[in-house]
Order: C-alpha cells, then structure tokens, then sequence
C-alpha cells in the first residue's frame, strides 16, 4: 500500500522526548586507530559480548528504498544511524569522531523527514550518496568478516551515548554536510554550491594532512578534456586561467573566454577534489588534487584527527558547524511549542 509520509518537528522532537527519560546504559569504551579489520579492545570484555541499542531509543522507523533490490527496508531510527556511521566513516576512528557522525546522520535523516521531500511514496530515502549511504547488518557482516562484532559495537556505543542529540541552527535541524577529507580548509557553503548557509563556513582543518586521501593525481588525455566541456586548448596552458575560493578550491576555470566552476571541473572529471592544480605532459593534462569530497561541513578525517587531539564531539560538532548548538530534546521541544 503506497502512503506519502511527512513528520513535523514538533512530533519528532516530541517522540524523542523518552529518549532523554531512559538511563545511560554503561558500556566498555573502545580506543584505537588500527586498521579497520584490527581494531583491539582495550577492556578485557570478551570478543562475544555486544553493544545493543534498545528498540525504546527509536521512536519511529525509516524506510530505506535499497538500490539493489529496489525493496524498502524499515529500519528503527537508531539502528539506522549506526549503519550509516558504519557505511560512512571508518570503524577504526576514533570514539569521539564516531559520535560526531552519529550527530551529522541523525540530524540529517530528521532534517529531510521535516523539511525534506520524500524519496518515493514508499520510501524516505535511497541508500546512496544522494542521501547518506547505508548498508544492512548482513552487509557489514560481509564487508568486516570476523571483526563485525567489534567495529558495530564500537559504533553502536557512539549510537547509544548520542541518542536523542541533533544539531541545531535558530531552533532548527541543519543541513548536516560532511565529506571524506579537506585540503586544510573547509569550503564555504556557497562558493561550492548555491546558496549561502550561515554554520556551513570555511573553518582550518589542518588534521587532514594525515588522510590517505589528501593527496592524489589524475592524468586526462586533452582530447578527452576538449570533448567534455567543448573547448578547444590549442595552445596548452597558455590559455587556461584559475581562480581560487577562500578555501583554497577552484572557484573558476577559463579556457580562452569560455569558464567552468571547479566544481564543474571536478564532477566531470571525476576528480577527488575541486582544489587542483594542472601542468600539461605532452598531449595530457595532469591534475594533482589536495582533499577528497565537496570540501563543505565536516571533514571526517578532520574530526578524527581532532578526536586524537583530545576533542570532544560536541567540540568538532562546533568547530565545523558554526554557531550551531547540540540540543537537547526537550530543550527544542520545549522552544518549538
């Protein structure tokens, strides 16, 4: 039976006023940044011993059109957030980064159920990047092999200790951008995309440096760059010109008097990021990239690396969503009625 659902704030916030109601649940802490298939307890907790999330912390479902089998899958709110933690970050991160993406994916799945439209009739989201990717328990299982246990639990642990926590602006569920890796600065909201979003502000994020992504290069044949964007580049670089954004990204590409966004150039190309540069090697165009991922939001190499600093999650939360809050549910609830 199809059905059209849209939730209000207000009855999301209210649901999850139990949630603040219902005691902390002690649970052994996890520290390391091992390899995701090597991460090693610290407690001498068996292997065996699980990290649950109570059906009580969830009180709605999401259903998620999986783009494989073209079926929805329910999914209780919590238990959904701990799959997308599992399928966007590194198991291996560090505690306090793990919480911030619960924050990021719990407040955007509540964002795009008040504000946003859904996916399908049947559906709120897909289970791709057009949302937030997310992968079943059976899916992990395969991905982690015998080192499920250990990496769910370490983010269910995160799940549990943030349950009920969002991120606000003015009283509001933000848009909760983040990416894989910065070139040293976060981007502007609208210098990559249109509009201008107040707590999505270029911010340093000088952690990143040591992500296994934030440096790569890619050779493109210049015919192959004449076809994509229908430009002639007749006399090599002497006719490319490029402008940078205040975070350090290709604002703008020229060609003679034709010009592109970095983020033209980016997506096109399928570059790892909109902060190139270029030299020409004979008939090729080298494009040396720093960062990976849209550069807005949080970075989450950046949040682990501050996680390793000794950060908490409510500070990498502030650091790279401005002037935001973390609000508790019957603080917003409270504000909104």
């Amino acid at each position: 039976m199809k059905r059209k659902r849209r939730i209000g704030v207000i009855t999301i916030l209210s649901m999850f006023m139990g949630i603040l109601l219902i005691p902390a649940l002690i649970v052994a802490p996890f520290i390391g940044k091992n390899d995701t298939a090597t991460v090693e307890e610290t407690t001498a907790e068996s292997e065996s011993s699980s990290v649950d999330i109570p059906a009580s912390l969830s009180p709605f479902s999401i259903n998620v059109m999986r783009s494989a089998s073209e079926k929805v899958e329910e999914v209780p709110l919590e238990d959904y957030v701990a799959r997308v933690v599992a399928s966007e970050m590194p198991a291996n991160f560090e505690m306090e980064a793990l919480k911030a993406q619960a924050l990021a994916a719990r407040t955007y799945i509540t964002q795009q159920l008040t504000d946003g439209e859904p996916y399908s009739d049947e559906a709120d989201v897909t289970d791709t990047t057009q949302h937030q990717v997310y992968k079943n328990d059976e899916e992990l299982r395969e991905q982690w092999q015998d080192h499920y246990s250990k990496n769910m639990n370490r983010i269910k642990q995160a799940v549990k200790e943030t349950a009920g926590e969002i991120i606000t602006y003015e009283e509001e569920p933000i848009t909760a951008a983040f990416f894989s890796t910065s070139n040293g600065y976060t981007e502007n909201s609208e210098d990559y995309w249109d509009n201008e979003i107040p707590y999505l502000k270029s911010v340093e994020s000088p952690w990143d440096e040591d992500s296994p992504k934030f440096f790569d290069q890619k050779i493109v044949p210049i015919a192959e760059i004449e076809a994509a964007f229908n430009v002639k580049i007749a006399n090599g670089l002497e006719n490319i010109n490029l402008a940078k954004t205040p975070g350090g990204r290709v604002a703008e590409l020229s060609v003679g008097d034709q010009k592109f966004t970095g983020r033209e150039i980016r997506e096109k190309l399928n570059l790892q990021s909109s902060d190139f540069t270029i030299e020409q090697k004979e008939d090729h165009i080298i494009f040396t990239t720093r960062g990976y991922g849209h550069g807005v939001g949080m970075s989450q190499y950046g949040a682990n690396g501050m996680a390793e600093a000794g950060k908490t999650y409510k500070e990498i939360i502030q650091h790279y969503y401005q002037n935001t809050e973390i609000t508790p549910v019957s603080k917003q609830t409270a504000s909104l009625s």
